[in-house]
Formats: C-alpha cells, structure tokens, sequence
C-alpha cells in the first residue's frame, strides 16, 4: 500500500486549490492527493477517477518531486505543427494571395510537401499573430 503523507500547509493548500481553481486536472489532481492522505488505496483512486493504477502512481512521483508544480499537465504536449520555420513564407503568401487560404495551403503542398488542412492553418495563424 502506498499513499501520501501531507504535512498540514500541503492539506491547506490543496484544499484551497481544490475549491478555487479552473483547471479540472489540477482540482482531480490534488482532490487525489487528499484523499491518499485519507489513506485510500491506489485502487480505490484509479476507480475514482477513471485512470490507471500507473497514472497515480505518476501523479504520487512527481508530487514527492515537484510538490504543487507538479499538478497541471505538462508543456509540450500535443502534435507539433509542420510548419515551425516556415511563418515568412506563409505570411509572403498570405500577401499574394490577398488572404485566401486555399491558395497557401496548395503552395505548401506543391513546394515543401507539407499537407495541413485549412482549421490547422487558421491556428498556425492565430497563434502566431499572422
């Protein structure tokens, strides 16, 4: 049996997480770590929260890590967009061709190779100020 033991600030604070925060992961997270300190088992956690055992068993490591960093998701995660370096040359085309998308979309398929659907470019360009 493993669970975690919580010192009476850590309770505090993950209550307080647990009441205010927006991000579902981090209050599931330390609603978890909380009821560990209850001594529940990993198995009663994982039917709980509809996770794998190995899942708490990752969120109880990078607790004893990382303390409070460790409850939101990591960055980083997600597919990674094809077309990182590429941001001159669509906003080039994007001046050719008076904004219409279809029109980049073929140039970056016929001249890189690169096929990316119209949604995938919209949000290349959102989130790069394009």
């Amino acid at each position: 049996m493993r669970y975690i033991t919580l010192k009476t600030e850590e309770i505090e604070s993950l209550k307080q997480i647990l009441k205010n925060s927006t991000n579902n992961t981090i209050r599931k997270r330390s609603q978890c770590l909380l009821l560990s300190n209850e001594r529940r088992t990993i198995t009663d956690l994982s039917s709980i929260f509809s996770v794998n055992r190995r899942t708490i068993e990752r969120w109880f490591d990078a607790w004893a890590i990382s303390g409070v960093y460790s409850l939101p998701i990591a960055a980083g995660r997600g597919v990674k967009t094809r077309l990182i370096g590429y941001e001159q040359e669509i906003a080039e085309q994007l001046e050719i061709h008076s904004r219409n998308l279809k029109n980049v979309l073929l140039y970056m398929e016929n001249q890189h190779n690169i096929r990316i659907c119209k949604k995938t470019l919209q949000n290349f360009l959102k989130g790069t100020g394009l």
